[in-house]
């Protein structure tokens, strides 16, 4: 008797937890300081499903990435809001003034990233002084790849990083438990590995190889609004990125498969560290969630919960509330795979957090 597909999941390390992505919903679970969980759900039906046209190949890449970035910032606000949430408070609600300073603070970031990744290595190719058009765009992504490498390098220095790179490996584990096909639990998801071929450090490195064959098309800009210009083509990077990692996740067991999954498996060493069971227990708070939309019994309901369950023992059980209904999308920079399914095994975009 065939298996039966599972649904496809993806998540993202936030803080102080773990958003995780299945069909149907969105669901972030966070460790409060009392050292209790508690867990949100969303209902959330991709762009891709609801028009058809988003679908096509490349373009649904471009969609993809940028309804994950909206998703993954609300859960950030979310889980920040509730990991620094003070033990003697009474769901108190962050003020108006502190989400729009933590928007604020999110777009500032977003901005400043594609000057870091797309503008600096132009200014420094100019330095270089290289003239061809085929020579400059491939100075200006070998300094865009040096900047990202540099990047994830010194975000791994800082301290306070590290909890959440637990997260991560925690979100990354808990997906191969729920892969395997056991009952996902702490205890199960302990044995798996925190490095997995299709996280959000691999698409970002996927985009920024991918940059440097788009640029080359454009020719070398000597403007500045040339340049600007660029910014616009990122959906497009980002939609042949999402492709790539689909046919990475196809052909995953091939050689040249294993080949284009390499690189990203290497940076997740950075970017990712073993859990504790305090970790995992999040994770899997999530996992079990966004399947469901309920909360097992002990873990607060935050919004869109619909009520307590018992813990499911049963990975079937769990797969039986969630229609296999094809390739869904994982978040920003997300794990994600269909095991037993035909076609392409593997989703959306994530950021390595």
């Amino acid at each position: 008797m065939p298996k039966r597909p599972q649904a496809l999941v993806g998540g993202q390390a936030v803080i102080e937890g773990v958003m995780m992505r299945a069909p149907g919903g969105v669901a972030t679970a966070v460790r409060r300081p009392d050292g209790s969980i508690i867990a949100r759900y969303d209902e959330h039906t991709p762009l891709t499903k609801r028009l058809a046209p988003l679908k096509l190949p490349i373009l649904r890449g471009g969609v993809t990435l940028i309804e994950s970035l909206i998703l993954g910032v609300s859960s950030l606000m979310w889980s920040a809001e509730e990991a620094s949430r003070e033990e003697d408070r009474v769901q108190r609600a962050t003020t108006t003034l502190e989400k729009v300073g933590f928007g604020a603070t999110m777009v500032f970031s977003f901005v400043l990233g594609l000057g870091l990744f797309f503008y600096l290595p132009l200014i420094l190719t100019d330095l270089v002084g290289v003239k061809g058009s085929i020579g400059f765009n491939l100075v200006d992504g070998v300094f865009r790849l040096a900047i990202f490498f540099l990047y994830l390098w010194l975000v791994t220095r800082w301290k306070q990083i590290q909890e959440v790179f637990r997260y991560h490996g925690a979100e990354h584990m808990t997906i191969f438990n729920w892969e395997a096909e056991v009952p996902v639990c702490v205890e199960n998801a302990r044995t798996r590995s925190r490095l997995h071929p299709r996280c959000g450090t691999s698409f970002l490195f996927f985009v920024m190889v991918v940059s440097i064959l788009v640029f080359t098309f454009l020719g070398r800009p000597d403007t500045v609004g040339e340049r600007l210009i660029r910014i616009a083509f990122v959906p497009l990077i980002g939609g042949i990125s999402y492709e790539v990692i689909r046919l990475s996740a196809r052909f995953e067991t091939t050689w040249w498969g294993k080949l284009l999954a390499a690189p990203g498996m290497a940076l997740q060493r950075m970017t990712t560290r073993i859990p504790a069971d305090d970790h995992l227990e999040v994770a899997v708070v999530a996992l079990k969630t966004a399947l469901t939309g309920y909360v097992p019994r002990g873990v607060a309901q935050g919004k869109g919960v619909r009520g307590e369950a018992e813990p499911e023992d049963s990975t079937e059980a769990v797969a039986a509330a969630v229609p296999a209904d094809g390739i869904a999308s994982a978040a920003a920079t997300g794990t994600n795979r269909l095991p037993g399914a035909t076609g392409a095994g593997g989703g959306g975009p994530g950021v390595a957090r």
